[in-house]
């Protein structure tokens, strides 16, 4: 017997409400690991080697490719892209209330980001670099907004994409974005692996969290039927 439409409905909320606070918790989880490995230094051979295996593929054409990746990652970009974002989901596809959580979610990374490098102040990498970056190395910044801005966007938009296929090239695009800010850093020579990945889990952490709290709290704050 099929179950009825509400309590399937309340099935598939519980979920993604489950779902979105153990995603959280296991980011900060991971966080926490890498921060301790760092704190021992037994990462230190791991993100030597990465390192020198990245930057073993540099070019005149990469290298200028991976400046403007980096260039986009940046404060003024990052808020720019946003902005443009959400005027797209305000006047295309009508979301008001919901734009509340990109803003937070990419202004509170870059906030988490500034505490997070005060506490553990890590100094960036001195081996090679191919551009020059000012500040704490853990975690990174350009990580950070990267992840909670793309991986924002997707969970904004894909419930507007009715075909898998477009589903599966939206989360590949944003994981593309994702992922190639990050390698970017590490090319450049202004942050370690760990770093990166370090800061991938913080905003994961954070933007989970916020899922969570959206998905369980912010309902009655939607604009959207």
């Amino acid at each position: 017997m099929k179950e009825p439409l509400p309590t399937m409905f309340i099935k598939r909320w519980i979920t993604r409400f489950t779902l979105a606070l153990a995603a959280s918790f296991l980011c900060a989880a991971g966080f926490g690991v890498i921060a301790m490995l760092i704190g021992s230094g037994v990462i230190n051979g791991w993100d030597r080697a990465v390192i020198a295996a990245v930057q073993g593929t540099e070019s005149p054409g990469l290298t200028a490719v991976m400046k403007l990746l980096s260039l986009i990652g940046e404060k003024v970009p990052v808020a720019l892209i946003t902005a443009a974002a959400g005027l797209f989901l305000f006047t295309v596809l009508g979301h008001r209330k919901e734009l509340l959580l990109l803003a937070i979610s990419v202004g509170g990374a870059g906030a988490l980001n500034v505490l997070l490098k005060l506490l553990f102040q890590r100094a960036r990498p001195t081996i090679y670099r191919l551009a020059d970056a000012p500040g704490y190395s853990f975690p990174s910044g350009h990580s950070m907004a990267a992840f909670c801005l793309y991986a924002t966007i997707a969970y904004l938009l894909w419930r507007h994409i009715p075909h898998k296929a477009g589903r599966a090239l939206l989360i590949a695009v944003s994981t593309l974005f994702i992922a190639a800010i990050g390698y970017s850093r590490i090319y450049l020579g202004v942050h370690y692996p760990s770093d990166v990945v370090g800061g991938y889990l913080a905003s994961g952490c954070w933007l989970f969290g916020l899922i969570w709290a959206y998905s369980g709290f912010g309902k009655n704050l939607r604009s959207d039927p």
